[in-house]
């Protein structure tokens, strides 16, 4: 019989929608089945929790071998425009909610939401850049800290 899993660390390091919705969808699961969640953001995964930004992710349509499209069609002006809002009414029909209300729900659930500090520092943020869901900015020792004993997930 294999142990049950009872928390799990998520580390959210890209800020395309392809980056962001797997880690979110998995945090939601993980807290709909008891399972204790914490998301890293770090790198461009700041996009998805930054004020500014987490409206905005878009789908990265360059090199994305799952679109199935040439790497010049990827590159043509307004395609990544086109293929997010695509993406976005498929998400909306499956009644997956948009990053910013994800987030949101996911934090009431008492998920997790922590920045990391090296990447904060690296781009010239603070605290104030961030969503009020987040719950700190940490190092990555703390993150650590805060996985030790669960699972940590890459996206």
């Amino acid at each position: 019989m294999t142990d049950k899993i009872e928390k799990v660390s998520i580390v959210v390091s890209k800020g395309s929608l392809e980056g962001v919705y797997p880690a979110l969808i998995m945090a939601n699961g993980a807290r709909a089945e008891g399972i204790e969640a914490n998301l890293f953001f770090t790198f461009f995964g700041l996009d998805a929790i930054h004020k500014a930004r987490h409206e905005h992710i878009k789908l990265a349509t360059v090199g994305n071998p799952g679109l199935h499209l040439a790497t010049w069609a990827g590159g043509l002006p307004g395609m990544s425009a086109v293929m997010t809002h695509y993406l976005a009414g498929k998400l909306e029909k499956l009644d997956i909610p948009a990053i910013p209300e994800f987030l949101e729900m996911i934090a009431d659930t008492g998920a997790g939401l922590y920045a990391c500090k090296a990447s904060v520092d690296l781009f010239g943020l603070s605290k104030e850049d961030f969503i009020d869901q987040i719950k700190d900015i940490i190092t990555v020792g703390e993150f650590y800290d805060l996985a030790a004993g669960g699972q940590i997930i890459f996206t």
